[in-house]
Order: C-alpha cells, then sequence, then structure tokens
C-alpha cells in the first residue's frame, strides 16, 4: 500500500478521477466538476486543499479531500474540504477498500500535517459506506472519535409523477400554489425553465438580480454561483428556473439534477414582489419537471430544518459530521479530553433542565 499526496485537482491520477465519478452519485459535491468550481473560485481554500490518496498495486482505492488551514488560529485543524456550499462530503472509496488500509491512510494524513491536533469531517452521510469505514479506520488509527449533528435534510423518495405527488401533498399547500397561480398569471407573469443553451447567460444574470433583491447576504464568494451555474449546464444537470413579470425577473431558484436526484440548491425572490407568491409557483413548476420530464427517484431539499420544506418533502434524514483528536499531539490529547468530558456531562445536564 503507497499513500499519496497532491495538492491539485489536475494531479490526480485518471483511477483517482474515476473514484470520484463513482462517488459523484451520492452528491455531486464528491466529483471533480464541482471541486474544479469550489477551488476556482476560493483561491484561499485553494491553497489549503491536499488529495490524499492510497494506491494498492499501483490504483487508487482511497481519495481523501481535505483542507488545512494555514493561519494560526486554525493551524494542527485538518477538515474536509468542503465549506457552508456543501451540502455533502466524504471521501472516494473503492468497493474493495478495508478499514485497515484506510487506516493507512489516515496515519500518514497525520504524519505530512504535522503536529495535528484535530480532524474534523462533515457534512456526512451516517448510513453510508463511507461513513462506517471513517469511523472504523479511526479507531485503528488510534485517533478517538466522535459524532456530532450537522444539519436535518428533509427529501422526497418518489416513483409517481407531478399529478400523483400534489394529490398526496397537504391540502394547504395544494391551495396555496393554487392562489399564487392566479396571482402570477393575473400579473402577467410567467416562468422559464433554463437547462444551458443562448438563454444561460441571461438567465443567470436574472438569478444574480432576484438574489440580490431578496432578504439574503451577499454570496461571500461572488464567482461561486455563476461558476456552479455554468459547471451543471456543462454537465447536463441544469434546471435553473426564472419568473418574469415583464421584462424584469422576480425569483429564481437553482436546482440540480444529476444521477436521477433533483437538488434543489438555491431558491430566492424579489421581496418587492413577494404578495404575488412567485416562488411558491416556481418550485411547483420546477417539482413538476424534474417528476414528469426528468422522471427523478429522489428530490432532495439539502440543508436545514426549515418549515416550509415539511409541505413539500416526505422524509427527514441527517447529516453528520466527525470529530477525531490526535492523541500524541498535547493539544491534540487535550481536545480529546475535554471532547470525553462534554460528552460525559450532556446527560446530565439535560437531565437536570426543567
Amino acid at each position: 500500500m503507497a499513500p499519496l499526496c497532491v495538492r491539485r485537482l489536475e494531479e490526480l491520477p485518471p483511477d483517482a478521477l474515476a473514484l470520484l465519478a463513482r462517488a459523484e452519485h451520492d452528491g455531486i459535491e464528491l466529483g471533480a466538476p464541482w471541486l474544479r468550481n469550489f477551488l476556482g473560485t476560493m483561491p484561499e481554500l485553494c491553497q489549503g486543499a491536499y488529495f490524499h490518496l492510497l494506491c494498492r498495486e499501483g490504483r487508487a482505492v482511497a481519495v481523501l479531500p481535505l483542507l488545512a488551514r494555514a493561519d494560526t488560529a486554525q493551524r494542527g485543524r485538518v477538515q474536509s474540504l468542503a465549506n457552508y456550499y456543501s451540502a455533502l462530503w466524504a471521501p472516494a472509496l473503492d468497493p474493495t477498500l478495508t478499514a485497515a488500509e484506510l487506516a493507512l491512510l489516515l496515519r500518514d494524513v497525520v504524519r505530512r500535517h504535522a503536529p495535528l491536533r484535530s480532524l474534523h469531517l462533515a457534512p456526512m452521510d451516517p448510513d453510508s459506506r463511507a461513513w462506517a469505514l471513517l469511523r472504523a479506520a479511526l479507531r485503528l488509527a488510534g485517533l478517538p472519535a466522535w459524532d456530532f449533528f450537522a444539519f436535518g435534510n428533509w427529501y422526497l423518495r418518489t416513483e409517481v409523477d407531478w399529478a400523483g405527488y400534489l394529490a398526496a401533498r397537504p391540502g394547504e399547500l395544494r391551495n396555496t400554489i393554487r392562489r399564487a397561480e392566479k396571482r402570477l398569471l393575473k400579473a402577467g407573469a410567467r416562468v422559464e425553465i433554463v437547462t444551458g443553451g443562448e438563454r444561460l447567460v441571461t438567465a443567470t444574470r436574472a438569478y444574480e438580480q432576484v438574489y440580490a433583491a431578496s432578504w439574503k447576504q451577499p454570496e461571500p464568494h461572488a464567482a461561486f454561483m455563476p461558476g456552479l451555474i455554468r459547471t451543471c449546464a456543462l454537465h447536463g444537470w441544469l434546471r435553473l428556473g426564472v419568473v418574469w413579470l415583464e421584462e424584469r425577473p422576480i425569483a429564481a431558484q437553482l436546482w440540480i439534477v444529476a444521477h436521477g436526484k433533483a437538488a434543489i440548491y438555491k431558491l430566492a425572490y424579489d421581496e418587492a414582489f413577494k404578495a404575488l407568491g412567485s416562488g411558491t409557483v416556481l418550485t411547483a413548476r420546477l417539482m413538476c419537471h424534474v417528476l414528469d420530464v426528468d422522471r427523478v427517484a429522489e428530490v432532495d431539499y439539502l440543508m436545514g430544518d426549515d418549515a416550509y420544506k415539511r409541505s413539500w418533502m416526505s422524509q427527514r434524514r441527517e447529516r453528520r459530521g466527525i470529530v477525531a483528536y490526535n492523541p500524541r499531539s498535547p493539544r491534540g490529547l487535550m481536545g480529546a479530553a475535554g471532547e470525553a468530558l462534554i460528552r460525559l456531562l450532556k446527560p446530565l445536564r439535560d437531565k437536570a433542565r426543567p
């Protein structure tokens, strides 16, 4: 077994890229196209990116994308190559990889990032093979680890079309959609769904205009979203919905359809036109599109337990994270002791609450 480390996505060999492509079926955040835009639009993260590889008989069997901060406050802390834009993270693993083999790679991570204090790996699917293998590998590598809550994730698994889906929704939501449709029709608004082509630039600008007029804070990395839209269009994943009132965009949503799943990634509306309910109508139209045209098996509302998601989705799961400490580092040992104490005292604190 040979652990390796490269700093740039372009340096990954074809077999490692193939592992990322396979992992991408669980979420586009795990694949090379996402990572290329992610790193290309955030240079400060690019400087701390590491791709740790494990090779067996000359072939990559694991890719561990990590981020090591250089600033003093974060020194010794290595985390998953992910941030607030990422709804999922996981290493790319060969189906034959064992926990003992992955432990070899983790030991190499500790060595290369010495003096490593802690590993923070999130957000992950706690029901995935990658999660179970990582937990086992961390134990074998001598890195005590604990899991933590990242965020709630509302989703829908479905085999029905739009009509069947709508019939199963709460009556309140059906009525809200019907009333909003009438208001938009009366106002003369129209809905457009762009997947690429000559309307891509116009739709991207419309999205940015709506986002700027919404209640949301400006993007911390202005180039990320336009880059993601272009990436999705290039790979056939883009479903960019826009509601137009005459020539003014008043609502926009980015849905990503890949590998049989639709991810509701970003949504916004112009607050000046909130009363029209354009966001509700746009969600309904995009849902209809992904069910009847794309025929996806799953729709995912990604991050957060916002109350409105319960009306559109049918199931909830959690994304969780793993924090592991290096007990051979003084700061790591202190971190592990502190974590153990917090976990020990939590049941007592919960019991003491009225």
